[in-house]
């Protein structure tokens, strides 16, 4: 019923925030005086902060559509070359003759598939980390569906589908890749790669990357952690598991709602958010655009979540979070134990942030410890001074000091003439 009532609110505020709209309309009028006083600019600011926290936010757009290489810009089109009912893959692609133009001679850039996290908000939450990797990759994301929009004839989406899309889009990205697994995705991308090796699939990717990721939460345990080992499974399943409301595409689907989720991340913040909050109010009387439209980028972001399905949800609580299968050895996909050990040929690389308050410091870096196969020297571990969770993967320090080392560990586990050949191929490909 807690699905149903949020509709019901959000539907009964409908009009409210239309007036709201008819009001912000009037005080910014050129033809009214009171436009031009601090009361009106103070009107017209406390409509906007009213509608902003009461509308649904939708799914943000990319907005990536050039990158700079050498100065040059290049034109960049993102398109869907994989598909199922619970994700997309997106390929960024750059504009062929212009990437030439930028450059004096011809080079292979390594393909870079992003694994999304699926806890909660989309895959437009890497822009900035996308953009970081355009000007030097070729770049591939996941893009997990919502699961409110997936019909309920599709079927179920438990954490082993998840493995098994993971080694499907490894497989489309082709073999010698870099995989970069982002929070959430840590435990089952991992699980994939395992897999893969256990079968020797020529797809292996050249290396794998886990960032701010709960390989093993036991390790400095943080607030979510703790909270997840706290209730029962059963509490999980009991209070917080509802059924889409009509007249969503997922009519009837049982899912964890995106707004509870939203309501657990802006609860660890209360006093920071209702800070920005005020500050916005402020700028928007005192007129500073800059200000507010960095509000505006944050938070049309930030407040865009998704469902995500209970099978899911629920098997990530009791395998990931309670039970730690994964660092155990007693994690099983399809009948089959997932062993890290078995992975010799991938090297890894793992990042932290020194104040991530969602992973904390060790449970990243726990996958050096599970990839017992591997060799010493094709193991990298980072921890970034200084940030937090999601500065791990975005921001000014990502940008400056994270991606030049994750580009640097790519490109030494490189092969330029596969990378060649496969971009032959494919263009082969797309030309039929």
């Amino acid at each position: 019923m807690l699905y149903h009532a949020y509709e019901l609110s959000h539907a009964a505020v409908a009009p409210w925030r239309q007036a709201a709209d008819y009001q912000k309309r009037l005080y910014q009028s050129p033809y009214n005086p009171l436009t031009y006083t601090w009361a009106g600019r103070s009107i017209v600011a406390a409509c906007d902060l009213f509608e902003s926290l009461t509308r649904r936010y939708a799914k943000p757009e990319w907005n990536l559509h050039k990158t700079l290489i050498n100065g040059y810009p290049v034109s960049v089109t993102p398109e869907v070359v994989w598909r199922k009912p619970f994700c997309e893959l997106m390929y960024f692609r750059r504009n062929a003759e212009e990437l030439n133009l930028a450059r004096s001679s011809m080079r292979a850039d390594p393909r870079v598939l992003l694994v999304a996290p699926l806890s909660g908000h989309y895959a437009t939450l890497l822009r900035r980390t996308v953009e970081a990797f355009l000007p030097d990759h070729e770049v591939f994301v996941t893009c997990w569906e919502d699961a409110r929009e997936v019909p309920a004839a599709d079927g179920l989406f438990d954490l082993n589908d998840y493995i098994d899309y993971v080694i499907e889009m490894i497989q489309v990205v082709g073999p010698q890749a870099h995989v970069v697994g982002i929070c959430q995705p840590g435990p089952p991308v991992l699980a994939a790669i395992a897999l893969m090796s256990e079968q020797d699939d020529p797809a292996l990717p050249a290396t794998m990357t886990y960032m701010g990721s709960p390989i093993d939460p036991r390790e400095s345990p943080t607030v979510p952690n703790k909270l997840a080992l706290e209730r029962s499974y059963g509490w999980f399943k009991d209070n917080v598991i509802y059924s889409v409301p009509w007249p969503n595409k997922g009519f009837m689907r049982r899912v964890y709602p995106g707004f509870l989720q939203l309501g657990g991340f802006i609860s660890m913040n209360r006093e920071r958010h209702f800070l920005a909050h005020k500050e916005y109010f402020e700028h928007l009387v005192q007129g500073d655009c800059d200000s507010v439209h960095k509000h505006r980028e944050f938070y049309d972001e930030y407040l865009a979540v998704l469902d995500l399905t209970e099978e899911f949800y629920l098997q990530t609580i009791r395998d990931v979070f309670q039970e730690f299968k994964l660092p155990r050895g007693e994690f099983f996909h399809h009948g089959q134990r997932v062993r890290p050990q078995a992975i010799t040929k991938v090297a890894l690389m793992t990042v932290e942030g020194e104040k991530d308050d969602i992973s904390g410091i060790g449970q990243t870096q726990a996958a050096h410890g599970l990839c017992s196969g591997l060799a010493d020297e094709m193991k990298v571990d980072y921890i970034q001074p200084g940030v937090g969770h999601y500065g791990v993967f975005s921001g000014t320090r990502f940008r400056t000091e994270i991606q030049p080392r994750m580009r640097q560990f790519m490109r030494s586990y490189c092969d330029p003439g596969l990378e060649l050949a496969y971009q032959r191929s494919a263009k082969l490909f797309n030309a039929n």
